[in-house]
């Protein structure tokens, strides 16, 4: 079984309220062979919310910050500490999420100022599973594996 953003299954979870379904892992989820998380929302954010971006500070920490430069670290962390900790419970190995996303990216995410430029590097749930062994995948390429 995968774990998947609940974002690509249809369900309205994104920061603006929308999501992004993809039909095949829609059929996955639908077959069972799939389990839909919005770590953001586990974190207890609500939806629609503002949209944020992870940026480097002067000491080398990651914080997560919103268009409007509210600091919501912490709600991401909560997010993906109870995301690893579904992936435990269930015994899911492998998880399928949002690219670009600062709790679901894998790879690249946003820079942190808000102007659509990517950089290398993970959201902060997609980071924290792989450090754990799950192996992670965008929506993008996870088909390639």
């Amino acid at each position: 079984m995968y774990l998947v953003s609940a974002c690509l299954v249809g369900v309205k979870c994104r920061y603006d309220g929308t999501n992004v379904p993809d039909e095949t892992l829609q059929e996955l989820f639908e077959s069972g062979q799939a389990f839909p998380v919005c770590p953001e929302l586990l974190g207890g954010l609500p939806c629609p919310r503002e949209c944020c971006e992870i940026i480097q500070t002067d000491n080398k920490n990651r914080r997560v910050i919103s268009k409007s430069n509210k600091d919501f670290t912490s709600e991401f962390e909560q997010g993906a500490t109870q995301t690893l900790e579904l992936c435990k419970t269930l015994g899911i190995t492998a998880a399928i999420l949002k690219s670009k996303s600062p709790s679901c990216g894998y790879g690249q995410i946003y820079d942190g100022s808000f102007s659509g430029n990517l950089i290398e590097g993970n959201g902060l749930a997609a980071e924290l599973l792989a450090k754990n062994n799950i192996t992670v995948f965008d929506e993008l390429n996870w088909q390639s594996e």
